[in-house]
């Protein structure tokens, strides 16, 4: 049996015998095999020395359990990592930040404790996933419609706690949060906003405020408490969905396409994640292969010659999606056509119109998510099936047209600098307001010198981009102190700050010390201490 480091058998022994008497024999996971479990089924480290893996495993059933397990391991020094489902797989998946410590995994908390489908809101446990929740929705007839990402395996909790998004107006899943319950380093039981009022009632999902500091976002992608309860909104279930994708033709017309699709949505008419692409600019297509790569990379002529012979648009946006009330959604498909119509080669393709509750046997794979139904139709378009996994490389940066050009000449230029293979030009996704994420993948395989490969790129591509202000704004546990160390704003006072908090409200560091770059105080420039 592995044990934690810096804690000696004995006592490790001891306080899982404690564990085992708060939760039960059976919800104590020691053996190889079961802790095996919770490593990460796609690290670029497996079996090296800088793998994170788990020394063990617990499996509380409610928030006392939770509590009391917070306590032994404070009476121990035992390090925890808490865990919802584990499926963040292209960021770690359930593996802890730092090596050896305890996975506190939430599945068997996994009630949905109310819906209600007047206020459009449900609270749930965090083992809850949104297979759960649509289901339940189903089920009983309810007019409301969930947000999930893609794939839908995950926990609506932890998913909106890392900064996870989906597809629909409430696509910024922390944002549509409303209320916690938290219970903090030291076992004390803490309740968000409204919740804080014992007579509040369902004001604490509706309300997310409360009085005084609004304290919830510390919660998120952090290491400062364990969620037991959260709070969501939820959509009232549309009349009419319409998911369309638009094409213009000139290449040289990408910073006023960019800048009409942003005002789209300052002014509420979308509100729904989509993607733009460049389906013109792909390394695959030999002759834009060759314009990439020439030096200025290809002029606005050039570019829309080859569109000609190709057939092909430079700029694209698909999965553009309105929703609600039928007239409504016609009146904004219409202002969009209007505004958009005025440049060159404008078209609509691929109109698609669903209404209320659609049969997810009758919705095509690309649109489920947009639709609210989760699925894992994600996993036939990432190339899991040509490669072992792969990590994802998060950066965000305005929604600009010169910032999209900016960072796929970045992005070119760190792949050919970290000599790896790069497919062309990429768009962004409007996952948050006014700002466009993308995600490039690095394919992992079952050959440690290919994966070492892959992370000193990953690491040279954060570096190139974060330096010209384009960081992620989640990463990998093996890049975390990295991307922590770029916000580095008056001496790293933002990292300061999480650090006195950390102290403040865990001072013994037990709750998954490393998370987001945040060590406690006994860890902090350790030599040997952390991983």
């Amino acid at each position: 049996m592995r044990t934690p480091p810096g804690i000696s058998a004995t006592d490790f022994n001891a306080a899982l015998q404690k564990c085992a008497n708060a939760i039960g024999q059976s919800w104590v996971f020691t053996s190889d095999e079961d802790v095996d479990l919770y490593r990460d089924a796609y690290s670029p480290v497996r079996g090296l020395i800088d793998e994170r893996v788990p020394s063990a495993a617990l499996a509380p059933a409610s928030v006392e359990q939770v509590q009391s397990l917070v306590r032994i391991a404070n009476e121990y020094r035992i390090p925890l990592y808490p865990i919802s489902t584990g499926r963040n797989l292209t960021y770690g998946g359930s593996a802890p930040v730092y090596n050896g410590s305890v996975v506190l995994d939430l599945k068997r908390m996994n009630r949905i404790l109310e819906i209600n489908e007047a206020g459009a809101y449900c609270m749930v446990e965090p083992g809850v996933s949104y297979f759960d929740l649509y289901r339940y929705i189903r089920e009983h007839k309810l007019k409301l419609r969930i947000d999930p990402p893609d794939p839908g395996w995950g926990s609506p909790t932890g998913n909106s706690l890392e900064h996870g998004v989906g597809r629909g107006p409430y696509r910024d899943h922390f944002h549509a949060h409303c209320g916690l319950e938290v219970v903090l380093g030291n076992g004390d039981l803490l309740r968000t906003g409204m919740g804080a009022l014992p007579a509040s009632g369902s004001l604490w999902q509706r309300f997310r405020y409360g009085y005084g500091p609004y304290i919830d976002g510390m919660f998120s992608s952090s290491n400062f408490g364990i969620i037991t309860k959260f709070g969501i909104h939820l959509l009232p279930e549309p009349e009419l969905s319409r998911v369309f994708d638009i094409s213009i033709a000139r290449y040289e017309d990408l910073d006023d396409f960019v800048q009409e699709f942003a005002q789209l949505f300052d002014v509420g008419v979308l509100n729904s994640i989509s993607q733009m692409g460049m389906p013109l600019l792909s390394m695959q297509i030999p002759e834009a292969r060759a314009l990439l790569e020439s030096s200025g990379g290809g002029s606005s002529a050039q570019w829309n010659e080859l569109r000609d012979r190709l057939g092909k648009p430079p700029w694209q946006i698909t999965q553009l999606n309105c929703q609600g009330p039928a007239r409504i959604v016609e009146a904004h498909y219409d202002y969009i056509v209007d505004r958009l119509s005025r440049f060159s080669g404008f078209k609509v393709e691929s109109r698609r119109d669903y209404g209320p509750a659609p049969d997810p046997d009758q919705v095509p794979g690309q649109d489920k998510c947009a639709l609210g139904i989760p699925s894992l139709v994600i996993f036939a378009g990432v190339g899991m099936s040509r490669s072992h996994g792969h990590l994802d490389f998060s950066p965000a940066y305005p929604m600009t047209g010169e910032a999209v050009r900016k960072i796929n000449q970045l992005l070119q230029q760190g792949y050919r600098e970290a000599d790896m293979p790069w497919r062309g030009w990429s768009g962004g996704n409007t996952w948050f307001d006014k700002t466009f994420t993308m995600i490039t993948g690095f394919p992992l395989e079952n050959d440690p010198e290919q994966n070492r490969k892959a992370v000193a790129a990953f690491r040279h591509l954060m570096e190139l981009l974060g330096a010209n202000g384009f960081a992620e704004y989640r990463t990998h546990p093996l890049f975390q102190d990295l991307l922590m160390a770029q916000y580095s704003f008056n001496e790293h006072a933002l990292l300061r700050f999480h650090e006195t908090v950390k102290d403040a409200i865990d001072p013994q560091g037990i709750l998954a010390a490393g998370r987001a770059g945040i060590w406690p105080k006994h860890l902090r420039d350790k030599p040997g201490g952390k991983p």
